[in-house]
């Protein structure tokens, strides 16, 4: 699935305004029943994605920050007003495995910090509205700052502010550890500055471009990448 069953890691570099890691798989189903798996921890329905043909499962970190699940939604592929014929965020489309795609933090100023990774080579455009509803009916919604294809192959982040909308982890998500985040990339250095224009301090290592988290529970920890 995209990941390996290990012992529990050190704890390592994890940004205090981290929002969420992206897991994204062709098949959502398979994905968070192997990670419950390895981890013991189950994920729960997030929800859909409107316009996009995507939805998603949630496992939290802490208050405001969480692992997402996305894959695509079964329930829109018959449905092309719901966007399911196009090309699906993070990839989707060309997936044939799971694969940790992209990760998000939240600035206090999501318009300051999108000008300031522009500034610093990473261009997320300009900030949009999303939403999503939740199983039960609950109408999210937030503001995005984010491109496809991701600059610097998603090891920079992509910017969200939640706005008025409550955080989705703070409301009693089942619950894992992330105990590292680790960051390659072929142009560290470039990479680097633009983490730093957006105040994240976590290092970035010369390598093939690609995220590595790892994650525990109850039942053991996983490696995803």
């Amino acid at each position: 699935m995209g990941g390996r069953v290990m012992p529990p890691q050190p704890t390592g570099a994890i940004p205090h305004h981290l929002d969420h890691l992206v897991f994204a798989t062709p098949d959502l189903p398979t994905a968070v029943a192997s990670l419950e798996e390895a981890i013991g921890v189950r994920a729960t329905p997030g929800g859909r994605h409107p316009g996009r043909g995507t939805r998603n499962y949630l496992i939290s970190f802490s208050d405001t920050s969480y692992l997402e699940i996305i894959g695509p939604d079964d329930e829109a592929e018959a449905d092309a007003s719901d966007g399911s014929t196009e090309a699906k965020p993070f990839g989707l489309n060309e997936l044939d495995e799971p694969v940790l795609r992209g990760w998000a933090v939240h600035p206090a100023d999501l318009d300051e910090a999108a000008v300031a990774a522009r500034r610093a080579g990473a261009d997320l455009g300009d900030p949009w509205p999303v939403s999503r509803r939740t199983p039960e009916g609950t109408l999210l919604r937030w503001r995005l700052a984010s491109r496809h294809p991701a600059p610097f192959d998603g090891v920079v982040p992509f910017l969200i502010d939640w706005g008025q909308t409550a955080h989705p982890a703070s409301s009693g998500l089942p619950a894992a550890r992330l105990e590292s985040l680790t960051l390659r990339h072929t142009n560290p250095a470039a990479a680097t500055h633009v983490l730093t224009a957006l105040g994240v301090d976590l290092p970035v290592a010369a390598g093939r471009p690609g995220l590595t988290a790892v994650v525990s529970g109850p039942k053991g920890s996983i490696v995803l990448s």
